[in-house]
């Protein structure tokens, strides 16, 4: 009963909002994608995907699509603070988190800002790296989809550049260093199906191939 009222309230509001709800559907999110978004309110986590389940770890090898920066799409504002309420939440603590770990195949990521004043969590909607620094660092790395495993590895580039979509629709750009471009890279690599054992399985090849 409750997941049948969210979702016919959401639907309520595309209708309301704009002129052809078909169309914000076929940009935004598919008919599954919305009833797992609106089945509870915007406070209310997702549930997080782990590979320790077969049809979970499916979807997390999967590559994210596009997502239009729609201030207006109501939706799209739903999912991002649940996302939000998910990377969040006390069962998690996450510092970043990305939209494939609940179940949504969209370029949607949250990041926790160690780089800025008071470490806020900022939202980055289609986010790519252009450029990777030479310069390496070494960092312990975790995921909330992968349980209680923790690897060091010694490959993410120090300094990274970025370009993404805010939620206003505005497209910017900018360099990020040190733990929070760690955060960016372990995240943008969830968008393309690649998690962070992937790096360590290629660090142990190319240690054996230099022996």
């Amino acid at each position: 009963m409750k997941k049948s009222y969210f979702l016919l309230a959401a639907i309520a509001i595309i209708l309301a909002s704009c002129h052809s709800s078909k169309s914000v559907l076929q940009q935004s999110f598919s008919k599954e994608q919305l009833e797992m978004i609106v089945n509870a309110d915007s406070l209310t986590p997702m549930r997080v995907f782990k590979i320790t389940n077969k049809q979970d770890s499916l979807l997390l090898r999967t590559k994210s699509e596009y997502i239009k920066a729609n201030p207006n799409d109501p939706v799209l504002k739903q999912f991002v603070n649940r996302l939000y309420a998910t990377v969040t939440d006390s069962m998690s603590l996450g510092v970043g988190i990305a939209a494939p770990q609940v179940g949504i195949l969209k370029n949607i990521i949250w990041v926790q800002r160690f780089d800025k004043e008071n470490f806020p969590f900022d939202v980055y909607l289609n986010p790519i790296i252009t450029k990777y620094s030479e310069e390496k660092q070494t960092r312990k790395e975790g995921c909330l989809s992968i349980p209680n495993r923790s690897e060091t590895l010694n490959t993410r580039a120090f300094s990274i550049t970025i370009e993404y979509d805010t939620m206003k629709a505005e497209h910017k750009t900018e360099t990020v260093e040190g733990f929070t471009s760690i955060i960016f890279q372990h995240e943008i690599d969830h968008l393309n199906g690649i998690l962070y054992l992937d790096h360590l399985k290629k660090e142990v090849v190319d240690a054996k191939k230099k022996n």
